[in-house]
């Protein structure tokens, strides 16, 4: 059974060796990367765990690109059709990054926009994201994010799923939110967003397979079928390790298919 991979990123040493993903490496027992990592690695990971196509992102912050768009399309064009490119956008240059986001999409094919709220300190009903739901709902593409507590050194608040998924989803009920990293230790809440709107889902992202809170694979295995995706946040978790423990999650075979690429095929058009 083919997979989606539905958020990661092929990494540049800028965003690997970046001093707020120290708690992440000392988890991991990783050292700083002492050379760029080649596609090829990202790509041999993907396929040993029978991924089909991977989300790889941009990630801008309020110091610049760690992956920038342009990295990305390079990475995509090196990858042999295995990964597709979520964009990036600058924050603080509402205009500048509306046509950037066009150009991603448009130029580049990239096929959503993510965009990680600690990394800015600023919560998802921030005005200054506004323009691009906008965008995002013009171009027909899902805008991702991050709910949950904060793994890195950085606060946690912009995670939690009540109130601010919750008001964007109110404010742009066309705009297709994928929430990733589950929303522990919101998981109750996230799961009662994306029961509330239509067009909110939840990906796994960050978690192993036998990590996922009880409740998230409840949900899973009834209505929410339908409403969660899987993601590893490669390279901290490779695909092999996400799914090393999937049988134990007891899902059956439609509920398994919509989980790993069916939900992911629709909601990203791909």
């Amino acid at each position: 059974m083919s997979v989606v991979d539905v958020w990661m990123q092929h990494p540049t040493l800028r965003h690997s060796n970046h001093e707020m993903f120290e708690s992440l490496r000392r988890w991991t027992s990783r050292g700083l990367l002492e050379k760029q990592l080649p596609v090829a690695v990202t790509v041999s990971a993907l396929q040993a765990a029978d991924v089909e196509i991977g989300l790889s992102a941009a990630w801008y912050g309020p110091h610049g690109a760690l992956i920038s768009n342009d990295e990305v399309a390079e990475f995509v064009a090196e990858s042999g059709g295995r990964l597709r490119g979520v964009a990036g956008a600058d924050l603080t240059r509402p205009v500048q990054a509306v046509r950037e986001l066009r150009r991603a999409v448009e130029e580049l094919g990239f096929v959503a926009l993510r965009v990680v709220p600690w990394l800015w300190e600023l919560p998802p009903t921030d005005r200054l994201y506004y323009p691009l739901y906008a965008t995002c709902v013009e171009l027909d593409i899902p805008f991702c994010t991050q709910v949950g507590h904060t793994g890195p050194l950085r606060p946690s608040e912009t995670g939690r799923p009540i109130p601010y998924i919750d008001q964007v989803a109110l404010d742009f009920p066309e705009l297709t939110i994928v929430c990733g990293h589950i929303g522990y230790p919101w998981t109750t809440e996230m799961i009662a967003v994306a029961d509330k709107h239509e067009n909110v889902y939840i990906d796994t992202s960050a978690y192993t397979a036998r990590r996922y809170p009880p409740e998230l694979v409840q949900y899973l295995r009834g209505r929410g079928r339908g409403k969660v995706l899987f993601g590893t946040n490669y390279p901290m978790i490779t695909p092999v390790q996400a799914l090393e423990h999937l049988g134990q999650l007891e899902l059956d075979e439609e509920t398994r298919e919509l989980f790993l690429s069916g939900n992911a095929h629709r909601v990203f058009d791909l």
